[in-house]
């Protein structure tokens, strides 16, 4: 194996019909093993070597699903999707993939692991923000995001008290233990930071689940992290709903930036898709906005909720037959 390329497989999702996995290859890519440490520097010098990475453009690269291999090219900036159909049915479950990158001759340069979930028909599926609606992360102001990016670790990142105990509820609701329904957590943060937020979501207990994140970003651009993109989130969001067209959906949000508008305009094209909208009041200063945007969406028939404790939330889904 070359050991100067690496292959990075994302958690994927879909069902039988449309199966979706992402990923990236680097040419180089720094040594990121994480030390926990309450030391400032220690977690400055670890952030900074998730942005310090030489993406590998147009390179091919070889999917391999249960007896399936399906080929595609990186893009630009080294990003790689695959979309495909199954031969066989799929059973629901999580279900591994392998992605390997491929040189001009046919060589096999690198490989990497991933995996994807695929929900039952009949599970609800939860669509979640990251940044302020399950993470303290002051998204609104940059200088405060970027302190509480620099200064905690994924094991020093708070979460929103009872957060993590709302989604396991969710989980685990109207299902079997061992088939969870599904999460994807959609966030304005880079790919940079897959592994930082799926550390931190692992360690506050937060439900397995598939993350759909940001186009990378190099060291020089770090002072923009998680400043792009409110269209890119809502296309992100779109894209669930399109792969998953029979399942029923919650959202959660908050309304520190753009989620009441987003989770608003989907609800009027898709409020039959649309179980509830969540949404965690960060800004009391917009809550008559807000309150706007949720009136509207509850003209669709969508459930609605604006709560700044997860324990309030906790009791409407248990009001609306989303927890039992």
């Amino acid at each position: 194996m070359n050991k100067s390329v690496s292959v990075k497989v994302y958690h994927g999702y879909g069902h039988t019909h449309n199966l979706v996995v992402y990923g990236h290859v680097f040419k180089r890519r720094a040594k990121t093993k994480q030390v926990y440490s309450n030391n400032l520097f220690v977690n400055i010098i670890h952030l900074l070597k998730l942005f310090v990475l030489k993406p590998y453009p147009f390179i091919t690269v070889r999917l391999k699903f249960l007896a399936q291999t399906i080929e595609n090219k990186t893009e630009a900036d080294g990003f790689f999707k695959f979309e495909w159909k199954a031969e066989n049915d799929v059973d629901a479950g999580w279900h591994h993939v392998t992605v390997e990158a491929i040189d001009e001759q046919g060589n096999v340069l690198n490989s990497g692991e991933g995996k994807i979930y695929v929900p039952h028909i009949t599970q609800y599926a939860f669509i979640s923000d990251v940044d302020d609606t399950v993470m303290v992360s002051h998204s609104a102001t940059v200088g405060r995001r970027l302190r509480e990016l620099f200064i905690k670790n994924p094991h020093t990142r708070k979460t929103f008290p009872d957060a993590a105990n709302h989604y396991q509820l969710l989980a685990i609701s109207n299902t079997e233990v061992n088939q969870p329904n599904p999460f994807f957590y959609v966030s304005s943060s880079e790919w940079n930071l897959y592994d930082y937020l799926l550390e931190t979501f692992k360690y506050n207990k937060l439900p397995d689940g598939a993350f759909l994140l940001n186009t990378l970003k190099r060291w020089k651009d770090l002072i923009k992290t998680g400043k792009t993109g409110h269209e890119g989130k809502l296309l992100r969001v779109m894209r669930i709903l399109d792969a998953f067209p029979n399942q029923k959906f919650v959202f959660f949000g908050d309304n520190s930036q753009q989620d009441p508008h987003i989770y608003s305009m989907i609800a009027e094209k898709y409020p039959a898709n649309i179980k509830a909208v969540y949404i965690r009041n960060i800004r009391p200063e917009r809550e008559p906005e807000t309150m706007g945007l949720l009136q509207k969406i509850e003209v669709q028939n969508v459930h609605t909720c604006l709560y700044k404790n997860s324990d309030e939330a906790i009791l409407h889904s248990k009001s609306i037959g989303l927890i039992h």
